[in-house]
């Protein structure tokens, strides 16, 4: 009979660490510490690679939404028989094809009212100032002042050289604005040829990604990048469909109230619509001063429209379009926004939520292999030694 070895130290520290769960997790946060730690001292060594991410980021982003927006179109012009490589053709010729017709007939709208929008800035400035004044020197101003010792001109000098410090930060950040417009146009430049390799190969993609992983892996991945694919594509296609769907109703509104500059201000709506939550509250901002040193009756005629759009898109057009396609609370949507606001600005902003839902897909994978390879998460039963045999019984 084979005499069982006594346990060493070695044996009974490792014991110890793999039974107490409390110090199986300390011991892996130390680990992740202690990498991180690295990390952050050999930073260097990854400048090139954050310079290529920079250089790369903003093309692959719009190619990727151009993707999501085309593949579908792409998928049933193949399923009716027309070789890939034809449909891409076809679908880039009626890209062509409409960008010619907004250059020639909705873009140089969209200029004037800007041209007109930008000249008629100063004047709305001073109709706002009057009004601003009239309201200071009313007589429920008055006792509001005395109430709360303001002085209205402290108030205004204060204003007043808010408006300065954020006007002379604008100015300011005219350079990194006409860098910023840079990356744009090259991005423009080289979308079309990224667009074209992942409409052509954008379905061997994730099986070419996951033979470079180990065998036992490759199913799992798999199943991950399918997750991440639907819950990005149904993301920005929902979320580009509802922010056409309220800029549409919004412009058709502005048309009949007969609200100046309605085209721009109903593209302003559209294109601040892909923030969820948070966009309605920038969008019409504009709006409203447009409508305030119109009248106080387009004012209440642009909050009756603003209204109706708002009702129709909550109660009809997200629920039909969006769905649950990421089943996120709003407050934890609202708390990513401003979070990644912070962090990264306004690119953060907008890729908040599908960073997020991509970031939720891949702990959630993570949590789950955890917890089938650990114990930690097992429900067991009580343990303890029973009295006739010596042995352990449960309970």
């Amino acid at each position: 009979m084979e005499k069982k070895q006594p346990a060493t130290g070695m044996d009974r520290f490792k014991r110890f660490i793999l039974n107490n769960k409390f110090v199986l997790f300390l011991f892996v946060l130390m680990l992740v510490g202690l990498n991180i730690m690295i990390l952050t001292k050999i930073s260097f060594i990854f400048k090139p690679f954050v310079v290529l991410v920079k250089t790369v980021l903003l093309p692959l982003i719009l190619a990727g939404i151009a993707y999501y927006l085309l593949n579908p179109l792409v998928n049933w012009l193949e399923r009716k028989k027309i070789k890939r490589l034809y449909s891409i053709f076809v679908i880039f010729l009626l890209i062509a094809g409409l960008l010619t017709i907004l250059l020639f007939t909705v873009i140089p709208l969209i200029d004037k009212q800007i041209r007109d929008l930008i000249d008629n800035l100063p004047t709305y400035g001073e109709q706002i100032q009057e009004e601003f004044n009239l309201f200071m020197s009313s007589g429920l101003m008055s006792q509001a002042q005395n109430w709360l010792s303001i002085e209205p001109s402290d108030l205004t000098s204060d204003i007043t050289s808010r408006a300065t410090a954020f006007l002379d930060d604008a100015w300011s950040s005219l350079g990194s604005f006409v860098g910023a417009l840079k990356e744009v146009v090259l991005a423009i430049i080289t979308l079309p040829f990224i667009l074209y390799y992942l409409l052509k190969d954008g379905k061997r993609m994730p099986r070419y990604i996951a033979s470079g992983l180990p065998t036992r892996m490759r199913s799992h991945s798999l199943r991950i990048m399918r997750e991440i694919n639907t819950q990005i594509s149904g993301y920005i296609r929902g979320q580009i469909i509802v922010s056409c769907c309220i800029g549409l109703l919004l412009y058709i509104g502005y048309l009949i109230i007969g609200l100046k500059y309605s085209l721009v201000l109903a593209l302003i709506a559209a294109c601040t619509a892909i923030i969820p939550y948070l966009g309605p509250a920038i969008a019409i901002t504009p709006a409203l001063i447009v409508a305030m040193v119109t009248s106080p009756i387009m004012l209440i005629k642009m909050i009756v429209i603003w209204t109706i759009v708002q009702l129709i898109e909550g109660k009809f057009i997200s629920p039909q379009i969006m769905g649950k396609t990421l089943q996120v609370h709003p407050i934890t949507i609202i708390f990513v926004i401003i979070t990644a606001g912070n962090l990264f600005g306004v690119l953060g902003i907008i890729l908040a939520v599908p960073g997020y839902a991509v970031l939720k897909v891949i702990v959630t994978n993570l949590f789950i292999w955890v917890r089938r390879k650990s114990s930690l998460y097992e429900d067991r039963a009580k343990i303890r030694p029973s009295a006739t045999t010596g042995g352990e019984t449960e309970i």
